[in-house]
């Protein structure tokens, strides 16, 4: 009854890791889009003078471009850290190690 209880822990904890990550992975992806969509309207409106009268076309200076650039760099840091550095193998180490604690302050009657 307990092994089966743990393992519907793992597997419950395994598929909110995995869905936490795909979450991050689409947010990441949209944005980098919406990114790619505004360095397209900057591009067009700096270097080939095209004049935009429609907010937030309007907006798109070096500031704001500096700005969102920094903040896509780190996101895409946080994703890349998040994908690489914690990868299956630590998840799999970390999730042993909580079920290993939990085990231990479980109360057997």
């Amino acid at each position: 009854m307990i092994e089966t209880n743990q393992n519907s822990d793992i597997q419950n904890h395994s598929f909110e890791l995995a869905r936490n990550k795909v979450q991050k992975l689409k947010t990441f992806y949209i944005h980098f889009i919406i990114y790619l969509i505004g360095l397209s309207f900057f591009i067009l409106k700096e270097y080939f003078k095209i004049g935009f009268t429609v907010f937030p076309f309007n907006q798109l200076n070096s500031f704001v471009m500096a700005i969102w650039t920094v903040a896509f760099l780190i996101t895409l840091v946080d994703t890349v850290v998040s994908f690489v550095l914690f990868g299956k193998k630590w998840e799999d180490q970390k999730l042993a190690h909580f079920m290993k604690a939990s085990n231990k302050t479980q109360k057997w009657k």
